[in-house]
């Protein structure tokens, strides 16, 4: 299929030539699949006609722009013809199209699995806050009772008020540890919120962000 036919020659709004292999195919192709090919869950899912067509798209602008030679494009336009399940469509195409922008750049572009990895992160943080939490004031608030304990040359204690400090953080401690499925998952919830905002407004290739 040629470059005009595909909608390649298009001009962009301030004159210029037609958007490039990497400012189209590379955003695009992941996402124009059924799914993700390489998010795991989607890797033994049967391929559709649309998969095997973007493949193909993919493979002849990738030959177009000198990324392949003719042996290797007829080769791979070969074996797209016989992709059976999503999986089979990353070894024809990771080296050829750009990897996903980073999460915490952009989440238009994220798959499940990247969000939940993200809010996996997020849980990881603030397990480690309420960690911090427990322990720096348990430790201070010991340690000024322990030092107000001695009196006249000797230890003594007396009523051990940070314990209240303790159980409240400990008590924090505990539930950040413990709802791990429930943060993760709301923080998955918002990550897509998110990602539903930004693919919104996000701009269309050979269109202004506007």
């Amino acid at each position: 299929m040629t470059r005009r036919k595909r909608g390649l020659d298009r001009r962009t709004p301030d004159g210029g030539g037609p958007p490039s292999y990497d400012g189209v195919v590379d955003r695009e192709v992941w996402s124009s699949f059924t799914h993700d090919p390489r998010d795991n869950r989607y890797a033994g899912i049967r391929a559709s006609d649309q998969d095997r067509v973007m493949v193909q798209l993919a493979l002849d602008e990738a030959y177009a722009d000198g990324r392949l030679t003719r042996d290797e494009h007829e080769q791979r336009s070969e074996l797209a013809t016989r992709v059976r399940v999503l999986g089979d469509l990353n070894p024809l195409l990771l080296d050829l199209i750009a990897p996903p922008v980073s999460a915490s750049q952009t989440l238009a572009l994220a798959s499940r699995q990247e969000l939940e990895a993200r809010a996996e992160k997020a849980w990881l943080v603030r397990r480690r806050e309420a960690v911090y939490s427990f322990l720096g004031p348990s430790l201070i608030t010991t340690a000024i009772w322990f030092a107000t304990s001695w009196r006249d040359g000797s230890f003594q204690p007396y009523f051990f008020w940070p314990g209240f400090v303790i159980v409240f953080t400990l008590l924090h401690l505990v539930r950040t540890w413990t709802r791990h499925d429930e943060i993760v998952e709301e923080e998955v919830r918002r990550l897509e919120k998110k990602r539903t905002k930004e693919l919104r407004y996000r701009p269309r290739p050979g269109f202004p962000p506007w």
